[in-house]
């Protein structure tokens, strides 16, 4: 028997009453920012909030929080890093092609997606794919420059494709 949404409610806001506060201040020591902390808190929160059935089986709540705002972490610095790295690569452009500041958070966003995309493909497979397709080199050059064989490429490749379309169908299943 399901059980009625104000149960779930209910679970939602004991859990929140009597762990923000501890929450917030782990995250502070981490990110070394109140304002980032606060943030992330409240992220941890709001997707507890997406998922009620998930509240029904917790035995250890900060165990268990600590493990979803470690996630969040870990996602925000690596978008930091991508934001860095672009902003670093676009800061050098000659003048009439500066990057509207528009344009830079779609190209931020994008490039995100991008990581996103590729998280967990291997470091070699990932660099092919990422030669291939940004730098436009060819299966021959990627070969060359990372000092291995046309095969070994052509098999990164397959690799890279294959796990952007499996990451792809999760996704759009979410």
């Amino acid at each position: 028997m399901p059980v009625p949404h104000t149960v779930h409610a209910q679970r939602f806001h004991t859990l929140y009453s009597e762990h923000h506060g501890w929450l917030q201040q782990w995250l502070r020591r981490r990110v070394g920012s109140s304002f980032d902390a606060a943030d992330l808190a409240q992220d941890t929160f709001l997707r507890v909030l997406g998922k009620p059935g998930a509240l029904d089986g917790v035995r250890e709540p900060r165990a268990w929080l600590s493990r979803i705002a470690h996630g969040l972490v870990v996602d925000k610095l690596r978008r930091e890093e991508v934001e860095r790295t672009c902003l670093e690569a676009i800061a050098h452009l000659p003048e009439p092609e500066v990057v509207s500041p528009e344009a830079r958070l779609i190209l931020v966003e994008a490039l995100c997606m991008i990581d996103a995309l590729l998280e967990g493909l291997g470091e070699r497979a990932r660099q092919a794919f990422l030669l291939s397709r940004l730098d436009e080199m060819s299966y021959p050059e990627i070969a060359r420059h990372l000092g291995v064989s046309l095969s070994s490429v052509e098999k990164y490749m397959a690799a890279a494709i294959r796990h952007c379309y499996l990451m792809r169908q999760s996704l759009q299943a979410t």
